[in-house]
């Protein structure tokens, strides 16, 4: 590889990881809080928590890889530009189209890896996301039982313990209700007790230890009393329904070659395949995309002469953000049939390449073309604006 090309493949790779691993981070984090909620409330497990974050990555990822390309190679030519090596390689005869080998290498592989996410990972992890889910509220993960509480284990059996050691495993402080469907039950107060595994799958043991009992009955004229050192209480578990297949009626669930097959193989129709090809599209937009991003990152990386503003960073990152979310209302609105699927996902895609290119060309072909000139210089105005229109701060005179 030329001196240059490892060079402006070195000023890429730092920025771009550091997106990467930023954009991640800031994402898990905002998703993190809400699933601990949603877990704790459930009463389920929170090591459920970090499998749930785990199948959200790709989808995070998704979005990450686009803005961090975009930032890798316009922070590593913004460096190229602030130091005047562009002037220097421009001078020498190195065109743009020279100096974008590197970062459309880049783009061609992250697009590949995109289009695995998209494709294949991504409706698998987005299925598993949504089992963990199912099994949290129907119960198949299994209870926390919280200190303090009365939980409920099933529509019959009601129980509330004073403390806990050993993980869960020893039970101090218990109060314990298991009714059954003939009317009686058995209320237990105890000191200690533990879970214990059967047989039957379908059925615990709760050991009691050191406690008293009180069991009545329709048979009973009167509540029937124990104390006793130790007493067994078998706990029937509530049946867990089983969880849907997977692409059944989702769309965000079917891999490439399914959701190829669903839109225009006849594996789908009516409103199935609207949203199938709507998904389809807004996958392939989102890729595609990327292979136009050197030219966008290049043309925002560059500022003006005797300019040192970023506002190309800031702007990089609304216009790829924005067309994400276009991208969204176009496949809800195709998957409505509100407008045509094909029409409402490449129209978008159409003027902004459209855009895009226009600002490449005017920076690559123009002599003194700045595409964000003008944003700065609309910048400026309307700060002095600001500063004009806000009142100045009075000075004080100081008492002589």
């Amino acid at each position: 590889m030329p001196l240059i090309d490892r060079y402006i493949a070195r000023a890429i790779a730092i920025p771009l990881a550091g997106t990467l691993v930023l954009a991640a981070m800031l994402l898990v984090l905002d998703k993190l809080l809400r699933l601990m909620d949603f877990v704790i409330n459930l009463g389920g497990p929170v090591s459920v928590v970090w499998r749930m974050l785990a199948n959200l990555l790709p989808e995070y990822f998704a979005l990450g890889i686009p803005v961090g390309l975009l930032l890798g190679i316009l922070l590593a030519f913004r460096g190229l530009a602030m130091s005047s090596e562009l002037d220097a390689l421009r001078g020498v005869g190195t065109g743009f189209g020279r100096l974008l080998r590197v970062p459309f290498a880049y783009a061609i592989v992250l697009a590949a890896m995109n289009l695995f996410l998209v494709g294949w990972l991504q409706p698998w992890t987005h299925y598993g996301y949504e089992r963990l889910r199912f099994d949290l509220r129907s119960g198949a993960l299994g209870a926390s039982l919280q200190v303090g509480e009365f939980n409920t284990l099933s529509k019959r059996f009601t129980i509330r313990i004073d403390r806990s050691e050993s993980g869960g495993t020893k039970l101090h402080g218990l109060f314990v209700q298991a009714d059954d469907q003939k009317g009686g039950g058995v209320v237990a107060t105890a000191a200690h007790g533990q879970f214990l595994a059967t047989d039957d799958p379908d059925t615990i043991l709760l050991r009691l230890e050191q406690g008293r009992l009180i069991q009545q009955s329709p048979q009973f004229a009167t509540p029937r009393t124990l104390g006793f050192q130790s007493y067994d209480l078998p706990i029937k578990l509530p049946r867990v329904d089983s969880f849907r297949a997977r692409a059944q009626n989702d769309a965000e669930e079917m891999t490439l070659p399914e959701i190829i097959h669903a839109s225009y193989g006849g594996g789908a129709s009516g409103e199935e395949n609207l949203a199938a090809r709507a998904n389809l599209h807004f996958r392939m937009v989102e890729v595609i995309l990327m292979l136009l991003l050197p030219m966008l990152a290049v043309s925002l990386a560059v500022p003006p002469k005797r300019s040192s503003s970023s506002l190309g960073i800031f702007i990089g990152i609304v216009m790829v953000v924005a067309y994400h979310k276009i991208n969204q209302w176009a496949e809800d609105a195709g998957a409505r049939g509100d407008y045509p699927v094909e029409l409402v996902m490449y129209l978008p895609f159409v003027l902004f390449a459209g855009l895009i290119l226009w600002m490449y060309l005017t920076l690559a072909t123009k002599p003194g073309g700045q595409p964000i000139g003008a944003l700065e210089r609309g910048g400026a105005k309307l700060m002095q604006f600001i500063k004009r229109v806000l009142p100045k701060p009075r000075r004080h005179r100081a008492p002589a």
